[in-house]
């Protein structure tokens, strides 16, 4: 049970990391920065392997780079949709 709560915390704080380093405001608020940590440490360790200090089964530093990456991707899309509206 505490792994699970210890996985959703470290997701909502790697999603909240990775969006303060892109400067986009996530949208969702807290749900949206945890879907964004998981899908982040996915995408961070298929890039990058899984080096750094590893809390919860994720590797810290590849989860907020591919967090980062996530973010980014979706503030270039949501431009798109808005100039295209």
């Amino acid at each position: 049970m505490w792994a699970i709560i210890l996985s959703i915390v470290m997701a909502i704080l790697i999603g909240l990391i990775g969006d303060a380093l892109v400067g986009h405001n996530m949208p969702g608020g807290i749900l949206g920065s945890m879907i964004a940590g998981l899908v982040g440490a996915w995408i961070g360790t298929m890039l990058f392997g899984d080096f750094g200090p590893v809390i919860a089964d994720f590797a810290v530093v590849p989860a907020i780079i591919g967090t980062a990456i996530f973010v980014f991707l979706l503030g270039l899309i949501g431009k798109l949709f808005r100039k295209a509206a």
